[in-house]
């Protein structure tokens, strides 16, 4: 999952690659084996199912941005249909999302170089060269946004070219018996691994909001969204097919299922390539979350008062110091609290929270938004918001204890954010008085 400050000005192809580019995330190289695990012979069929689940979520997305400009999110459609307080709510849980994806994607790359270096999972190494890591990368926060835009486009260069690569070389030379001996799973298995399924599509949030600004969006916008989750569900397919033929049930061990289903291809030396560009392509992904979540922060709090007024403080370079100093804090956190299939839980739950208060928004707004203008309208009404909502709500609670107790804990933070914002405010008012 990637977040991305690209603009759209352009037709059809452009909102179609950044989709690609900003969906395609980690997930895709290390969950097939416990998506296997779980799911067996139907993996597939549940890649399938996340994609329809993701497009009707998206569509709500795609007709709040048609009815908004500028960048907005979640927060803004619902601060728009609720007021301040849930507004706020949400605004919080989109920069919390960013968190945790720090510390998931961190979390990615420890597991991924451990298949070169196994002693990485070991305690004191993952904790130490984890926080480390996530020092390093909000350090380079100061260097500014290009750094950043670099390290975006050598990660999409790269992570199109392992997977390409992967694919190409990989599907003719699986075991056709790999594909058909699958372990048996139970409904609660489905259901976790659904949620490891659902998270490969979670960066799909960022299209229909940039994608408001391309060209004809009443036209391009929904055949961009199919088009991009179909070709998306496409790759998905492929990789999965291609890692299972080649390792069996074997794949259902492994922390980096591509890395090592390459390894059967091309020995050693297959494998070394397929890490370092999984290695690269991670790690630009963590660089550009580690960017673009402390700005969140400080716009929420700056311009949308829908954060913590102290979260907006920057230097003099206009750099969000103190949300930098936050996020790490907490991102370091979370990647002490468990490993990467935690963090991809909770970012899921966390996402979750944005998809149902975005539903209710459209419904909400469908109801008195009845102006027509260049943008796109959802079709049917409210029946796609409330299947996307009756959908999240069922994901969310298929979830564990522990990661829905996670949900519910950081509701609370945040309605304990908003009562000190609230007091602070009051205090500073009353001063003045």
């Amino acid at each position: 999952m990637e977040w991305t400050k690209w603009q759209i000005k352009n037709g059809f192809w452009s909102v179609f690659f950044l989709g690609i580019n900003g969906i395609v995330g980690s997930g895709i190289f290390l969950l097939p084996g416990k998506i296997y695990a779980q799911a067996g012979n139907f993996d597939v069929g549940l890649i399938v199912i996340a994609a329809i689940a993701t497009l009707l979520i998206a569509l709500c997305f795609a007709d709040m941005a048609s009815r908004f400009t500028g960048d907005g999110a979640a927060w803004l459609y619902t601060y728009n249909a609720f007021g301040r307080l849930p507004g706020f709510e949400i605004g919080f849980f989109s920069w919390l999302q960013g968190i945790i994806t720090i510390a998931a994607e961190v979390a990615a790359f420890l597991s991924t170089l451990a298949t070169l270096f196994p002693d990485v999972l070991k305690t004191g190494w993952y904790q130490t060269i984890g926080i480390g890591l996530i020092v390093v990368l909000a350090l380079i926060n100061l260097v500014g946004a290009d750094f950043s835009d670099i390290a975006d486009n050598i990660s999409s260069v790269t992570k199109v070219f392992v997977l390409g690569m992967f694919v190409l070389i990989g599907i003719w030379m699986i075991h056709p018996t790999f594909l058909t001996n699958a372990p048996q799973h139970s409904f609660g298995d489905l259901n976790q691994s659904f949620n490891s399924v659902f998270y490969m599509f979670s960066g799909f949030t960022f299209l229909p909001v940039a994608a408001n600004n391309m060209v004809n969006p009443k036209k391009n916008l929904p055949k961009a969204l199919i088009a991009v989750i179909v070709a998306v569900t496409a790759i998905y397919a492929l990789v999965q097919v291609t890692a299972v033929g080649l390792l069996g049930g074997q794949i259902a061990q492994s922390n980096a299922p591509v890395a090592v289903a390459f390894a059967q291809v091309l020995g050693p030396v297959g494998k070394l390539i397929i890490v370092l560009g999984m290695l690269v392509s991670i790690l630009g992904v963590a660089i550009s979350v580690t960017f673009s979540t402390p700005y969140i922060a400080s716009s929420l709090a700056t311009e949308h008062q829908l954060l913590p007024k102290f979260l907006g403080q920057t230097n003099k370079g206009g750099v969000p110091v103190t949300a930098i100093i936050f996020t790490t804090a907490i991102s370091s956190l979370l990647l002490l609290s468990g490993d990467y299939l935690f963090l991809v839980a909770c970012v899921v739950i966390v996402a979750l929270v944005q998809y149902i208060a975005t539903g209710l928004a459209t419904i909400k707004i469908q109801r008195v938004d009845k102006s027509d203008h260049d943008g796109w309208r959802l079709p049917g009404g409210w029946i796609i918001p409330v299947i996307a909502i009756l959908v999240s709500i069922y994901i969310a609670f298929s979830v564990s204890t522990t990661v829905l107790l996670f949900g519910l804990a950081s509701i609370i933070v945040g309605l304990l954010l908003y009562a000190l914002d609230w007091y602070i405010e009051k205090n500073r008012k009353q001063a003045q008085h």
